[in-house]
Order: C-alpha cells, then structure tokens, then sequence
C-alpha cells in the first residue's frame, strides 16, 4: 500500500523542502499523511476546478506547483476560491500537496522543463545559491575507512555536481586514552593509545545532516566518533534561480521569438525590442522572474525569457538584451509534465494523471 506520505517523501527527495524561500508554504496543505493513495492529479494550481476533476477521476491526492494558501487562515467559512477549494478538498477526502520555490530552485525542476522546451544545451543554475552546504570531517581507522565512506556516500554526502563519491583523505596518527567506564573498540582503558587513522573529509547539503551523522555513527567502529562540520560559503551549482544555457544555433531575435511561441505554444509574447545581434545565450526563469534580469545580462545572456515584468522593468534591459515575457500560467505549464514524469518513474500501482482544468486567470483578447 503506498501512503501519502510515501508520495511526498519521494518528491521532496527530488526537491527538497529545505530549498523553497521564505515567503513560501510547499509541503502537505491538507489531507492524511496516512492516507492509502488511489490517484494523484497533477495541476499547475490547485483550485476549485482541479478538486472537481480529481474527484470525477478518483484521485484522492492533488500534487501542485502552486500552494492554495500562502498566508495563515483565520477561518473557513468559504467567503473566497481558497477556502472554498480547501473545504471541497476536506469534504471529499482529498489531499492537496504543494511543491513550488523548491522545485524552482534544483537543477532539474521547473526553469530545467523550459530549458528542454527551447532546446537549450550546456545548461546551469543562473544564481547559485549559497550557504546550503556543510563540510564533514571525521577520522577513521584505515580498515574502516571504506565501510564508512560508503555510508556517507548513501545518506548523500559527497556530491558535487555531477560527480558523485568526492572525498579529500589524509593519512595521520591518532591518540585517545580511554577511561574505566569506556568501552573502546581499541585499546585499553587507563593507557594512552596511538592508531593510524584516516582523515575524511566530504561535502554535503544542510538539510541531510542530521542522517550523514547518522550513518557515519552507525558505520564508524568507535565508540566516540571525533568529527566535526563547517559551514561553507561556497555556492551550490545543483540548487538556485533561474538557468542559462546555449542554442545549439545562434538565430536573429525574430526568429527567436517564433521558435519560442512554436515550442511553448504561446499566443502572445511582451517584449522588449529586437536586437540587432544573433540570439545564442538564453537566460530562464519560470514564473515571476524580473528579479533576475540583471544577472542574466552580467553573464551575457542575448535574450531573457520568463513573466510578469511591469512596465518599468522593460527599460531595465537597456538595449542590452531583449526581454520576453510570455505569461507566469505560459511559463510554467510544462511543469505538470515534470512532475507526472518524476512520479511515473517511482509509483505503479495507481494512476497518475494530468489536469485538464486550465487554471490561467489571464485572458487575451
């Protein structure tokens, strides 16, 4: 039987809930973490509409990018379409689960979905973010050095980038003198002892500390595990805003913006006005990403695609780089297909489908 849980721990391997910003609230909004699953609908947002569709479809969990609830609730008396949703969600025994600014923020997520749509290649975190990762040093007998850097290694330590099992180890000599009420796994007590050990060091994501301490005690032969953590200021090129990548051929901006509406099936595209150089480094941001312009201009990007600029923000591309906003719902459609993808590689034994519903409250006429 798989849970809800089973459903949401999954996903937040994927993207963790640690990487969401501030003002966000991804994570289980409402229903029983307990709950056999029977159906997910997968939605851009969860509003009243998707609850209708995902109980003609006997789904009893909504998986969204966007949460129905932002700011805390002082009632549910159904006075607005967000607690008119969560009401019909609770009437029918449906859970609505939100993964947003974390999805936003790994390498793989929503702005990684957009970057496929336009064929980007050599792609990477536009803003890196920084401060998500920790040094761990520890020192372990030579015979065991292996046996514990492998259980590093599987609670996720060691990673950087694409290489995976990255550890820096020196050679040195321990000393411990253990007293009479330790029970050491060398030595004895009452008498100075000297050991050839094994200097460890790996890096890891903040949010996994607590189970690579785990598993290093659990691995580590002695009683007391010597080890220590550093905080690190490096910037994490897995997790950030935004992405930049290459055209895999330069094209004049015109043609660029045909080729954008062609791939992400757009109607209408704001922009700012066309460059007179070749577009070949295009910069991302789904959703609201205004905030990123002048880094995507810092790193030489030709063109900026993502939504909901206002009017002043335009001037902001300076004849520097050309602007495309194609709408927040247009920029970040795809990510249904992102996550019904991500689900399908995990989970069976129930269906996992995508909503209908168009939920863009935008209109153009």
């Amino acid at each position: 039987m798989t849970q809800i849980r089973d459903v949401t721990q999954y996903l937040e391997t994927i993207a963790p809930r640690a990487y969401q910003e501030s003002y966000d609230n991804a994570g289980l909004i409402t229903g029983d973490p307990q709950a056999e699953v029977r159906g997910i609908l997968v939605s851009l947002d969860a509003i009243e509409s998707v609850v209708d569709e995902a109980i003609e479809q006997s789904c009893n969990l909504i998986v969204a990018h966007h949460p129905i609830v932002f700011r805390g609730l002082k009632s549910l008396t159904g006075r607005n379409y967000v607690e008119r949703t969560l009401i019909k969600a609770i009437k029918n025994d449906i859970a609505i689960y939100a993964i947003h600014t974390n999805l936003d923020n790994v390498y793989n997520g929503v702005n990684a979905k957009i970057a496929e749509k336009l064929g980007l290649e050599q792609t990477r975190v536009l803003v890196p973010k920084s401060q998500t990762l920790q040094k761990l040093t520890t020192f372990v007998p030579h015979e065991n050095a292996e046996a514990v850097l492998n259980a590093l290694s599987e609670a996720g330590a060691g990673n950087i980038g694409n290489y995976h099992n990255c550890s820096f180890q020196i050679s040195g000599t321990g000393t411990f003198e253990p007293n009479e009420q330790a029970n050491p796994h060398i030595g004895e007590a009452g008498k100075l002892e000297r050991v050839e050990e094994q200097r460890i060091e790996v890096i890891l994501p903040n949010h996994l500390t607590d189970q690579v301490l785990r598993a290093l005690r659990t691995a580590h032969p002695y009683e007391e595990v010597a080890y220590y953590l550093h905080n690190l200021e490096n910037e994490n090129q897995e997790v950030g805003s935004g992405m930049i990548g290459q055209l895999p051929e330069a094209m004049s901006a015109s043609d660029f913006l045909k080729h954008l509406k062609q791939q992400m099936n757009l109607s209408v595209i704001r922009h700012t006005a066309l460059l007179e150089r070749p577009i070949s480094t295009v910069a991302l941001c789904g959703g609201a990403g205004s905030f990123l312009l002048s880094s995507a201009i810092r790193q030489r990007a030709d063109a900026y695609v993502s939504a909901d600029f206002k009017y002043h923000e335009f001037f902001d591309a300076d004849g520097q780089i050309m602007v495309a906003d194609v709408g927040h719902y247009e920029s970040e459609v795809y990510t249904k297909e992102l996550l019904r993808d991500f689900l399908c590689q995990k989970f069976v034994n129930f269906a996992i489908r995508l909503a209908k519903a168009n939920t863009n409250p935008v209109f153009y006429t």
